[in-house]
């Protein structure tokens, strides 16, 4: 085998590491759709198929990590590619429970269809929305290597954290005037947490792009302040 049929092998690889990542990065946005189109829709059928397509997540999440392991084992990476590898194992490790979270919700869309529903979904659609964007602007800085979109990304979680305490003190206010309205109401602060969640996890991939471009880790470092300074 001829060097050059080496290095272009190698950089297939690298190239096939990237494109299951995206892809992966594409299937738990969709999840994400199709578990608020359940909610919405009260329909259960879209619901149990975000629920079956976690099984195909984790599969993703298996075959990734044992991609990039024989990556760091046979072809010993430096600089920036050795990044890139590593990075790439703790994107999935975020992908993969973005997925667990939209099963989530997609569960708690089930047993809310049984009943009638408590409140419209506007702020928890306007939630959702926010976290897809979120999502999509971390995985297209990663293909493109755009370090300045992914701080952007991470400054965008503050807004989040905020929606989710509005709803969740919203919520609050509704069970406390009936009984009735608790467990239906407890069902949405938790699907409006597992966003929440989804956007710390979006959070973590656009860290791991400044790290990847830029070998800057700023996870522990202070965002910056909103414009309504929470």
């Amino acid at each position: 085998m001829t060097p050059t049929h080496t290095d272009k092998q190698y950089e297939s690889e690298l190239a096939n590491l990237r494109e299951k990542l995206l892809l992966m990065g594409a299937k738990v946005e969709g999840m994400i759709v199709d578990a608020m189109r359940s909610l919405v829709e009260r329909d259960d059928a879209v619901a149990k198929m975000v629920i079956e397509r976690d099984a195909e997540i984790d599969r993703m999440e298996v075959e990734i990590d044992e991609m990039a392991l024989q990556l760091l084992a046979l072809r010993q990476p430096a600089a920036s590619d050795l990044r890139f590898i590593t990075n790439a194992m703790k994107i999935v490790t975020d992908l993969e429970r973005i997925g667990d979270l939209s099963t989530n919700i997609a569960e708690r869309s089930v047993e809310l269809s049984k009943e009638p529903q408590l409140r419209p979904y506007v702020e928890l659609q306007r939630e959702a929305a926010a976290v897809r964007t979120m999502l999509r602007d971390a995985l297209d800085a990663f293909v493109s290597r755009d370090a300045a979109r992914a701080e952007a990304v991470r400054e965008r979680d503050r807004e989040v954290d905020i929606l989710h305490r509005q709803i969740f003190q919203e919520l609050q206010g509704l069970m406390k005037e009936s009984p009735a309205n608790v467990e239906r109401g407890m069902r949405l602060a938790f699907i409006s947490k597992y966003l929440e969640r989804i956007a710390d996890h979006a959070t973590n991939l656009s860290e791991a792009v400044v790290f990847l471009v830029q070998g800057r880790d700023i996870r522990h470092t202070p965002k910056t302040p909103s414009s309504t300074g929470k």
